[in-house]
Formats: structure tokens, sequence, C-alpha cells
């Protein structure tokens, strides 16, 4: 395989192209999204500049200290965006997402590097990093959906739930059914992904190694790896994520609070 051909300063400007005719489209059609174009772009640029400039710090330290903590500010960002995308009033979520979060990514990332992959030292940058990333971004998203397809569902059959309540239905009986569908929502989007890899799409991380010179099959494995791991972190994310949050609708009388 051949090495990876880098790009330089000319070729991202090059890449800009892109957005200019995106922006361009968007005014000759009068979308009125040149603005979420233009600032989207320079936000996306600067982040990935930074991340790669962090990275490549991190990645010379090779030093766990290091590596948590650039893991640490992932799973922070990830907590407060998956919070806001389920309920920004709702107070003590943001705790219950983040061990949700933890708990469903470390799990599948402690499984990957212990008795699959098995690097030299279990803090390689290298690994521990990119895997983390790509399953906590899944499990985010997953327990977004997850989240607010429930808090939807109790505040638009309240009186069905405190039917069962009143009938003497446990409150986890009472909201069973609308936890299983919020489950089933999150899990959507990963199952859809599963049943068209490789035919319709080409993951992001099997294009990027190929792009990078690995070998094909090697990059397939390694995809394989990820998205089964994914499968499994966005299920335990959106278990614990409902699970936890729809005790925050119920007193200690196990009286429905909407």
């Amino acid at each position: 395989m051949n090495n990876v051909i880098e790009l330089d300063v000319i070729d991202l400007a090059l890449a800009l192209g892109l957005i200019g005719m995106a922006i361009a489209l968007s005014l000759w059609q009068k979308l009125g999204l040149e603005s979420q174009f233009f600032f989207g772009a320079g936000r996306a640029l600067l982040q990935l500049l930074v991340v790669g400039y962090v990275l490549d710090l991190v990645f010379a330290l090779n030093h766990p200290i290091a590596v948590l903590m650039v893991i640490f500010f992932m799973l922070s960002v990830a907590a407060i965006t998956a919070r806001n995308r389920i309920d920004q009033q709702r107070k003590g979520l943001l705790p219950l997402v983040w061990l949700s979060l933890i708990a469903s990514t470390g799990l599948s990332v402690a499984y990957i590097i212990v008795a699959i992959v098995q690097p030299p030292v279990w803090y390689e940058p290298q690994y521990l990093i990119p895997l983390t990333g790509m399953l906590l971004g899944n499990a985010m998203n997953g327990a977004s959906l997850a989240g607010d397809r429930l808090i939807n569902s109790l505040k638009q059959n309240q009186r069905e739930i405190e039917t069962h309540l009143c009938l003497g239905a446990t409150p986890k009986q009472a909201i069973f059914d609308y936890q299983k569908e919020a489950m089933r929502t999150g899990l959507i989007p990963t199952l859809n992904t599963m049943m068209v890899v490789g035919l319709v799409t080409l993951p992001g991380m099997f294009t990027g190694q190929v792009l990078a010179g690995t070998d094909p099959l090697n990059a397939a494995s390694y995809q394989i790896l990820i998205l089964f791991a994914i499968v499994f972190t966005n299920l335990i994310a959106t278990f614990l994520i409902t699970e936890s949050l729809y005790r925050k609708f119920f007193n200690k009388n196990l009286q429905l609070i909407i």
C-alpha cells in the first residue's frame, strides 16, 4: 500500500471551495442557510485544527494523565451536549447523563483494549483516544434520542401513567412500554447503519484507514469491531439514561411529577 498523500494549506483552501459552492447554491435556492454553512465550516475548521495540534502533543507525551485529560474533556462536552438535547431545564440531569456515558463507553473501551486490541500499554493514545471518541459520539446521540423520546412520552401520556399507578402498578411498570420505545428510538440509527454498511456507506474509520495505506481487509476488521462495539455501547447508554431519567419524574410517594 502507498503512503498517505498529505494535504497542505492550499489543499485545505481548495476544500473550502466546496463550502463556497454550498453557500452559493443556498443563495440561489433562497434556503437561508448561508450563515450556518459559513459559521459551521469556520467552527469545524478551527476545532479540528486545534484537536490535531493537541493530539499531536498528547501522542508525543504518551503519558496516561495527558490521555485521560483528553478523554475527560471529550466526555464532559458529550454529556453537556446530550443534556441540552434532552432537557435544559430539568435539574440534576447532567450527572445522570455523564455517568451513563462514562459507564457505557468505558465498559466497551475496556473490553476492546484488554481483550481484543491489547496494545503495549493500556493508555496508548493511538488506540484509546480514537476508540473512545467514536464510541462516545454514538453513545451521546443514542442517549439524546432515547432521553428526549422518553420525556416526551411521559408528558404526552400523563393520564395513562397515572391510571396505571392508581391500579397498583409500580412506576417502572407504568412507564415500561415508553422506556422500551425510547430505547428503540435511540438504537434505530445504529441498526440502520448496520444494515447498509459496506453496501451504501463506507464508514469513516474504514475510509480513513484505507486512505492512510492500511490493508482494506484489516481496515474492514477494525470497522467490524467498532460497529459491534457501537451497538453494545448504545444499548447500555440508552438503558442507563432511560432507567435513571424516569426516576426523576416520580416523588418519594411514587406520584408522577411532570
